[in-house]
């Protein structure tokens, strides 16, 4: 025969009959009380979840106030509500008839634990919304509490998994670290990988760092691509080649990364790209040559600006009248950057409120570099090359139209080709004939 256990009595508000019943029938008893026990569990759940919460949203959206709102976004109450139900379970546990003390008692552990759990869980958001809270404040970006709160919230949790780990084990919590104190230096040494990869994260899920389809770029481990999988010990990277970068989670801490996620949010990419002016090209404007560029629609409100700028100009200094070279006069070069400025501007493609450059960099061996930093309003690969590739297309070939050209680098075939001038018809080089190219090499290049 098995040794039996004698029931756990019921509350007294239940009745002697009902006791007497449930001693007769202790495993009936213990089904029915089992069912009673999850059905209230379940309604408390649903009646917090919505009614209380749902109560609690509404109020919080009616009210001016912030820090209600920070408690619904770091979803607080939601977190909370999970303890009513753990707390009805453990309350009921030692009340099922049929069930052994050691049995009941190992399940009110187990309870215990997702409580701590749930509670740690809801203390976290508290402190997290406390920090969106200060974040709020002017005080926040002098004085930033963000990397305390997280050490709070990493104590939190750490204390949740001591006291779960003493309530599995009946065992005071001092005791449970007094045994970690011991063990702490082997620990380190065996885990030490993994310790730092929890860490990483951590930081990396609650600073949002990364995220799973973000665009993510890390030279130092060879990482150019999006990021399919974040795991406690690894970061997978799947890059452009289609071929897999395996970096581990704590690399992320000691090493820089660039996200593109940023402009991908922006609704804007990048085109920075200079186009080299060859020096020797570059000259003061003509009245003949202002009226062959006025042709060109978008300039004609530019020269009129710069036409009554430099009559005021003169106006204020007669000295000008007498030589050109005291005068202000437009330039082929300038006039090209007005004509790139309004050509941009007028793009469809092109994104009007962000930053908008065209500018001349420092002149260098490549001649004076043409700058243009604007961003394409759309982010997507293919299509921004295809916008940056047609707007270089066409300022390359508009260019000799203001008198303009590129420096390039003389190649094998410029080479022969003055050798081929250079020499007679029977092989012998002539001073003329050396003459166009020398002059050639010292203005320049060809574009």
């Amino acid at each position: 025969m098995p040794e039996t256990v004698d029931p756990t009595p019921l509350p007294d508000y239940v009745g002697t009959a009902l006791q007497e019943w449930a001693n007769a029938q202790p495993l009936l008893s213990t089904l029915v009380v089992a069912a009673v026990l999850a059905i209230a569990a379940y309604l408390a759940f649903v009646l917090t979840r919505r009614l209380l919460i749902n109560t609690l949203h509404r109020l919080s959206a009616s009210s001016r106030n912030t820090w209600d709102d920070a408690l619904k976004e770091r979803r607080f109450f939601y977190r909370l509500s999970h303890f009513v139900p753990l707390l009805i379970v453990r309350s009921g546990l030692p009340y099922l008839p049929a069930l052994p003390d050691p049995v009941a008692l190992g399940l009110q552990r187990v309870v215990a634990v997702f409580m701590a759990v749930a509670m740690a869980r809801a203390v976290s958001a508290l402190v997290n919304a406390f920090g969106d809270i200060y974040a709020r404040t002017p005080q926040a970006t002098q004085r930033p509490i963000k990397g305390y709160l997280q050490v709070v919230v990493l104590v939190v949790y750490i204390m949740a998994a001591i006291v779960s780990l003493a309530v599995l084990v009946d065992r005071d919590p001092l005791v449970i670290l007094t045994g970690f104190g011991a063990a702490s230096a082997v620990l380190l040494l065996i885990f030490q990988n993994t310790i730092l990869s929890l860490v990483a994260g951590i930081q990396l899920t609650n600073n949002d760092l990364i995220r799973v389809g973000d665009w993510i770029e890390m030279p130092d481990m060879n990482a150019d691509g999006d990021v399919i999988e974040i795991a406690l010990n690894n970061v997978t990277v799947q890059n452009w080649d289609k071929t897999f970068t395996i970096i581990p989670t704590h690399q992320f801490l000691g090493k820089s990364f660039k996200n593109w996620r940023g402009m991908q949010a922006s609704g804007g990419r990048r085109i920075k790209r200079s186009l080299d002016i060859d020096l020797s090209t570059v000259r003061f404007l003509e009245e003949e040559d202002i009226q062959r560029l006025r042709k060109f629609a978008v300039l004609r409100p530019y020269f009129e600006e710069k036409r009554a700028d430099i009559e005021a100009w003169r106006a204020q200094h007669p000295e000008a009248l007498e030589n050109p070279v005291n005068s202000r006069r437009l330039t082929n070069i300038g006039t090209f950057r007005a004509y790139v400025t309004r050509y941009l501007r007028e793009h469809p493609m092109i994104a009007q409120d962000m930053t908008f450059l065209v500018r001349q960099l420092q002149p260098g061996e490549a001649g004076l570099p043409l700058e243009i930093y604007v961003f394409v309003n759309d982010v997507r690969w293919a299509v921004y090359e295809s916008v940056q590739a047609d707007i270089f297309d066409h300022l390359i070939a508009i260019l000799p139209e203001f008198d303009l050209r590129l420096f390039q680098a003389p190649s094998g075939s410029d080479l022969r080709s003055m050798a081929q001038l250079a020499a007679g018809p029977r092989g012998e080089a002539t001073a003329g004939a050396l003459e166009g190219p020398a002059r050639e090499l010292q203005a320049g290049t060809k574009g």
